[in-house]
């Protein structure tokens, strides 16, 4: 999709998935790092595969010698500039060198404002963002949300910037510079929240497994139950996809020998979750909640799927790993490492013409120069 189009990927760990992301699309990604960087990392290495690996410092004096000519060659140059940085990567001098050059600068609060040069790290950002105010419990601490996602919403987001601008150039023959800023990147990840304060005037706050802002009454209804082998994703909907989906939940149930309690009489065709108060949502989540723990994952994945329900078990990374889906689609991709291990990557995340891209091998040459450099 991508191919012939040349990225140079001059980013710290706030940027890394911008580049990845390009690079399965079919663009050459070069990857400038310094020859002390350690590569070893499973987060390096996940996100930098399918980049072609350049040992290059471009800090200090000697930079812009290094930079430059890599520059001059580049449609898309990506970078996580700090304030030191400023000046090597300032879109007015890399457009006097190619006026076609797109740069995307991401930095943690974006280029401009009293916060364009503070330092930000991924907890940093997801509070700064808001994105911990809405995670844990009512009545327990602000939380970050599993594994670090700052920089791949900022990534992300970053590589959307990127094609928006190649489009553009497309018609104006011009480059132009995208300025991301990963606080701005997370907040659209959770962009209902502010518009409850614009709307309703209500500060949305942490509600644990449960979510609010569906009745007007201010009922919450539960969204994660635990089962037999973890958790499930299930809320009680309306309309119709919600009133096929009741009315399947209910019968599953009833065949299962589940007392449904109110849930027997209501008229699914008429139930709307946004005018029910707190007292009837949790005398409906009870038989739920019992029917739900007497399932595994699968068991409710299976039986979804086959009453077309709306609902998914939560998955693990060993759920992942093992899921028939990704390896019917032949999404794992295997690579022979020098000293002979196979080392497993996620693979291309898109299909083109019904195949998935291969991904390039990753090595470590120590080089000065690109012409030196081996593949990624």
């Amino acid at each position: 999709m991508l191919k012939g189009l040349q990225v140079l990927d001059c980013t710290g760990q706030l940027g890394w998935l911008a580049g990845r992301l390009l690079a399965d699309l079919g663009a050459e990604v070069t990857k400038l790092e310094a020859a002390e960087t350690d590569i070893a990392s499973s987060d390096w290495r996940a996100l930098n595969i399918n980049k072609r690996l350049v040992r290059a410092d471009v800090a200090g004096a000697p930079g812009r010698r290094t930079l430059d000519p890599l520059a001059a060659a580049a449609d898309i140059l990506i970078a996580t500039p700090g304030p030191e940085e400023a000046g090597l990567f300032d879109y007015a001098r890399l457009s006097r060198i190619s006026p076609r050059l797109i740069v995307v600068a991401i930095t943690p609060f974006g280029l401009a404002g009293p916060k364009a040069a503070w330092a930000a790290s991924d907890i940093e950002i997801m509070a700064a963002s808001g994105a911990m105010s809405l995670a844990g419990d009512p009545d327990g601490a602000p939380m970050r949300v599993s594994a670090p996602q700052a920089y791949a919403w900022a990534g992300g987001q970053a590589a959307v910037g990127a094609l928006t601008a190649l489009a553009a150039r497309w018609r104006t023959g011009r480059g132009q510079l995208v300025d991301v800023s990963a606080q701005s990147a997370v907040i659209t990840a959770l962009s209902h929240a502010p518009t409850f304060v614009d709307i309703s005037g209500i500060n949305p706050t942490r509600a644990g497994a449960y979510m609010t802002g569906r009745s007007v009454t201010g009922a919450k209804y539960r969204v994660f139950w635990p089962c037999r082998d973890g958790f499930i994703n299930f809320i009680l909907y309306g309309g119709t996809a919600g009133r096929r989906t009741n009315e399947q939940l209910v019968a599953w149930m009833r065949e299962r020998g589940i007392d449904l309690g109110p849930l027997a009489s209501i008229d699914w065709a008429r139930f709307d979750p946004t005018r029910a108060n707190q007292a009837e949502v949790d005398a409906m989540e009870v038989p739920i909640g019992k029917f739900l723990g007497s399932l595994t994952k699968r068991e409710f994945l299976e039986g979804a799927h086959q009453r077309e329900m709306l609902g998914y078990p939560v998955s693990n990374m060993a759920d992942i790993a093992t899921d028939p889906q990704l390896e019917a689609r032949r999404f794992w991709q295997d690579l022979a490492q020098p000293d002979g291990r196979t080392e497993r990557h996620c693979g291309a995340f898109v299909v083109v013409d019904g195949e998935r891209p291969p991904l390039r091998q990753l090595c470590d040459p120590v080089t000065k120069a690109p012409k030196e450099a081996s593949k990624v």
